[in-house]
């Protein structure tokens, strides 16, 4: 299990299925906005919150809100590369526990245990550009905008632009308070 100050995250159980699939991908609006594959009913999939074997790509968790102790929702580093020493990050709250700065906490456990544990020199997110709540908990923990991608998702009927942060090792702060400026390296150091 990994510890934050408002979360931990921990592997995901049976009993964490049905409600995650239920609150997270059952509702339509949430699941087109959270994902860029095309919406399916349970019956042709199945859960993408299924109970499923370590994998070397990705790594995937059950949050859980210390305060109450209760299932908050999903996170995971995704795509992880070990050769380029990358992956992706995502999170999805069920809709009861916005709002209450565990996003926030959640980026920055999955952070630690990618630069600290498994080594990684780039974490990436790509949301879309009227995600705030995303994009304020990225940019809390150190991540900088990198670009916009201009319609480069369909949501809902219509194209969206998707934004794409970045937070490298070198710029990462364990201790860092949240709402000051990332780390920067010495220019120096490419020498």
């Amino acid at each position: 299990m990994l510890r934050g100050t408002k979360v931990s995250l921990r592997a995901r159980h049976e009993a964490d299925v049905a409600v995650l699939h239920a609150e997270l991908y059952d509702d339509v609006a949430i699941r087109s906005r959270a994902d860029t594959r095309p919406w399916r009913p349970a019956a042709d999939t199945a859960s993408p919150f299924a109970v499923s074997e370590p994998s070397a790509d990705a790594a995937r968790f059950s949050v859980v809100e210390l305060a109450s102790d209760e299932l908050a929702g999903s996170a995971l580093l995704w795509g992880i590369d070990p050769h380029n020493r990358r992956a992706h990050l995502g999170m999805s709250l069920r809709p009861g526990y916005r709002g209450r700065g565990l996003g926030t906490d959640v980026v920055r456990v999955l952070c630690r245990y990618g630069f600290e544990t498994l080594g990684l020199q780039r974490l990436q997110v790509e949301t879309l550009a009227d995600n705030a709540g995303m994009l304020h908990a990225a940019e809390r923990v150190g991540f900088v905008r990198e670009g916009l991608l201009r319609r480069s998702l369909w949501v809902a009927g219509d194209f969206a632009d998707e934004v794409l942060l970045g937070l490298l090792a070198a710029e990462y702060d364990p201790g860092r308070t949240p709402g000051s400026p990332p780390a920067t390296e010495d220019p120096g150091e490419h020498r």
